[in-house]
């Protein structure tokens, strides 16, 4: 399927699911899909195409929330100005770190990244007087729902938040799209099948390995800024392990191979939760299982294993 069709498709849910919507709240929660989806993004791009491996990209999500945070309050900068920073820092950090760290293969590279996200959460939580600490922090409001007031157009803060996250995962899954479809994603994908064959073609593997990580931590602190934005308040949960793991979980669920996949599973897992919850005490045990029943049964991903079950039917 080309590029063009599946940007068609996800531009179509969005506009058309509000339409089914029972009341505001659902917009939060689409929102919610769409910031979760522009983080799984930048993961497909690291681990679907380069094949590195991130247990801390949460700590990119925390730079890209708390830049939103602090930079209004501490330098007078317009939130989305802080957000476009907060993307700039967390590539700069991403560049300076993942040098060394992806010299690393499997679970020490896995170790590594997870000490990293380790080490922002920690730093957050511990400087209370600049964040905060765990009680976290109130972000600045972006003010362009204001502006779209003023010029007659009057919507809810849902509904904002959904069309400009909307327009960012858009923005984000045509990125990654492009990208997988350039030279600099098909030498990524070359070193995901074997790294000493990409290097016999002459393709630099460390340097394609920072790419990825860097344009994946970018994505990472978008996501999180985001996030900080449409709450207008921030935690250190949201640099935490346990988000870093959701992230992951989100990628290799949808499949993490597949750019729509990706934003699949992030949708898949972000609104599981909230259906389970007449579950009541039980809802984490049956989310589990349904984790682990979809990685028996179709490893590769929710979406390119049914995609390939429907091509086969075809036939």
């Amino acid at each position: 399927m080309s590029k063009w069709i599946q940007l068609a498709i996800l531009a179509a849910l969005i506009v058309i699911l509000p339409f089914f919507f029972p009341s505001g709240y659902y917009y939060r929660i689409g929102a919610l899909v769409f910031v979760n989806g522009i983080a799984v993004l930048g993961l497909v791009i690291l681990i679907g195409f380069a094949g590195q491996i991130s247990l801390g990209h949460a700590g990119f999500a925390g730079i890209g929330a708390y830049a939103c945070a602090l930079a209004p309050e501490q330098f007078g900068l317009h939130p989305a100005f802080a957000l476009l920073l907060g993307a700039a820092l967390s590539a700069g950090i991403a560049a300076l770190i993942g040098r060394p760290i992806l010299r690393l293969k499997g679970y020490y590279l896995a170790v590594a990244t997870l000490g990293f996200g380790i080490l922002v959460a920690m730093t957050i939580q511990n400087e209370r007087a600049l964040t905060g600490g765990p009680d976290g922090m109130a972000v600045e409001e972006l003010g362009l729902r204001d502006l779209l007031r003023d010029l007659g157009w009057r919507v809810s803060g849902g509904e904002f938040w959904y069309g400009v996250c909307g327009i960012a995962l858009l923005i984000g899954a045509w990125i990654a799209l492009n990208l997988r479809d350039s030279p600099t994603g098909r030498a990524m994908r070359a070193l995901h099948g074997s790294e000493i064959a990409s290097r016999t073609l002459g393709i630099d593997v460390a340097r394609q390995k920072l790419v990825a990580f860097v344009i994946s931590a970018v994505f990472a602190s978008v996501s999180g800024s985001l996030l900080a934005l449409q709450n207008r308040y921030i935690t250190p949960d949201v640099a935490g392990f346990m988000h870093s793991i959701e992230l992951v979980t989100m990628a290799v669920l949808g499949g993490a191979g597949s750019v729509m996949g990706g934003i699949f599973g992030a949708a898949i897992l972000t609104l599981l939760p909230q259906v389970l919850t007449v579950l009541a005490d039980y809802e984490q045990v049956v989310l589990g299982a349904i984790m682990v029943t979809v990685m028996i049964f179709m490893p590769q991903g929710l979406l390119p294993s049914i995609a390939r079950r429907l091509r086969r039917t075809r036939k």
